[in-house]
This record gives structure tokens, C-alpha cells and sequence, in this order.
């Protein structure tokens, strides 16, 4: 005799719903296992991140004694919150924060601009000879800086640019190599076809570049923006290269100065409480486009 197996509602046979409720709940706990473990390395990784911002601040508060205390001491037992507002007196900070804010904020905006046009251009333009174009400009990334860096001095000197903020920002102005690569593959994954029907309905390039193709690009140009802008707020090279009044000095040169001037006297607080507020500006320019960054992070994963 054939026996029939019951259906349940919907057309699974009984047994068979029997043998897979434990099966889904072994997935559910393996997946809450994995869930765990992932959670604790990413949890010690993030404490190693974060352990030296730590122990900058609170060396920023404490006591000449307490920085060169064994054992060490963690925190303070009198915090010195004053050393916050001494160092805007004993050092050009303000000057060196107005300096490195001018050249990283015009570079950084104008240079995102000029990038983002270059790339499209190289990627969606019929231009001749844009493969040879786009190859030249990543050959340029295998010139080192040193190499240059003594031909583009003088002829900045005969410019009169030394010691002024224009070597810093004027060569930049034209965009950033990495920027234009970075979007213009970007771009690869946009159809020719909407660049086509754009300009039979009469739209310059302009237009098609602002009204269609910046708000495709924008999550790319974020997270390309925060990497240049952290990478021109702590450069240190050039700044050292052509500034040489305190005035004009950008921050990461005045807190190099600082180090000099004051590690004979001992006085790291005032130096650990400078570097701190320097990272400042580089976590508010996080926040501010970390939405944009995910969005980047997360279109790239799922195109192609």
C-alpha cells in the first residue's frame, strides 16, 4: 500500500517541514556565531584605531610629571583643560589653522571640479587621442615629487611665489591624477546612450556634465574629496619648502616648530594638545560626507 504524505497548507508535505525547521535553525545560529566573532574583531581593531587619539588627549591634559610617570598614568588626576587655551597664546595656531583651512578648502573644491570634468571627458567625450592622454597622466604618478621638487622651486622663485600660499594651491587647482582615474572608471558603468539622447535634445556638455552626470558622480567625488583633503591639511613637504614666515606657515608646519621648541623644555602636553585639534577638521569633514561615502562604497559593490 502507497502511503500518502499530508500536506500542509501551501503544498509541503508535513515531514518535510519537520526536517527543515532544524536545519534553519543550525543556519540562524551559525549566522549568529559569525555575526559574534566578526563583531569582536572589528571591536579590537577599532580600539588599536583609536587607543593613540586616546592617549593624545589625555596627554594633552596632563602634568609635565604625569607624561614621564612609570608606570604610566592613564588619566589625570587633575585634568589641565588650560592647556587648550594656552597654546592659542604660546604658538601661531590660529594663523597655521586659517593657512592650511584657505589652501586645503580651495584646492580641494576646485580641484574636485576640474578632476570630475577632466574624467568625464576622458570617458565619455570623443576626443583624439584621450587613451594616450589618460595614460600620460598616469605615467605621471611614477614620478617621484623629489624629483621635481627642486626645478618647480625655482621656478616659483622667479615667480616671487615663495612664501606666499600659491605654490600650495595653484598647481593643484587642475585636478588630482587619482581623482580623474577613480572617476572616470566610475563612469565606464554610465550608458553612452544617455549622453546621446541628451545632446539630440540639445544639451551642451556642460549641461549634460552639471544636470546629469554630477549627481551620479557625487558619492565618488566625496569619498575622493576626503582623502585629498586629509592628504593636503597634513602635508608637510611643501609647506616646509616655501613658507618661511610664522604667518604664513600652514598648521602642520607650526606644530612641527613646535616639537622643536618645545621637546627640550619637556612641554608635551602643549604639543600632543595642538595635534589633537588639528585632527579636527579632518572628522567634521568625515561626518559631513560619510553618508555619500557609504553610498559610493555600496554602488560600487553591486555594479558590473
Amino acid at each position: 500500500m502507497t502511503t500518502i504524505p499530508v500536506l500542509r497548507r501551501g503544498g509541503t508535505p508535513a515531514g518535510a517541514t519537520a526536517r527543515q525547521q532544524p536545519a534553519n535553525r543550525g543556519v540562524r545560529n551559525e549566522s549568529r556565531v559569525t555575526n559574534t566573532v566578526l563583531f569582536i574583531v572589528l571591536a579590537l581593531f577599532a580600539v588599536v584605531m583609536l587607543a593613540p587619539l586616546v592617549w593624545m588627549f589625555t596627554t594633552a591634559i596632563k602634568t609635565k610629571t604625569e607624561v614621564f610617570a612609570l608606570p604610566p598614568v592613564l588619566w589625570p588626576e587633575v585634568p589641565q583643560w588650560d592647556t587648550f587655551v594656552r597654546m592659542w597664546s604660546e604658538a601661531p595656531i590660529l594663523s597655521g589653522f586659517k593657512n592650511s583651512f584657505i589652501v586645503a578648502t580651495t584646492v580641494t573644491v576646485v580641484g574636485s571640479l576640474t578632476s570630475a570634468i577632466a574624467a568625464f571627458a576622458l570617458a565619455k567625450m570623443r576626443l583624439p587621442g584621450k587613451n594616450v592622454i589618460f595614460l600620460a597622466l598616469l605615467s605621471g604618478l611614477m614620478i617621484p615629487y623629489p624629483t621635481i621638487m627642486i626645478p618647480q622651486f625655482v621656478m616659483f622663485s622667479r615667480l616671487h611665489w615663495v612664501d606666499t600660499l600659491l605654490p600650495l594651491i595653484v598647481p593643484l587647482l587642475f585636478g588630482n591624477i587619482i581623482m580623474i582615474f577613480f572617476i572616470r572608471q566610475y563612469l565606464e558603468s554610465v550608458p553612452d546612450s544617455l549622453i546621446e539622447a541628451a545632446k539630440i535634445d540639445g544639451a551642451s556638455y556642460l549641461t549634460i556634465f552639471f544636470r546629469m552626470i554630477m549627481p551620479m558622480i557625487r558619492p565618488a567625488i566625496a569619498a575622493q574629496f576626503i582623502l585629498w583633503f586629509m592628504t593636503i591639511w597634513n602635508d608637510y613637504l611643501a609647506p616646509i619648502l616655501y613658507l618661511n614666515s610664522p604667518e604664513k606657515q600652514t598648521l602642520q608646519v607650526v606644530i612641527a616648530n613646535l616639537n622643536v621648541e618645545f621637546a627640550t623644555q619637556r612641554d608635551y602636553p602643549l604639543i600632543m594638545a595642538a595635534s589633537f585639534v588639528a585632527l579636527l577638521p579632518i572628522v567634521i569633514v568625515f561626518l559631513i560626507f560619510q553618508r555619500q561615502i557609504i553610498e559610493s562604497v555600496a554602488l560600487t559593490g553591486t555594479k558590473g
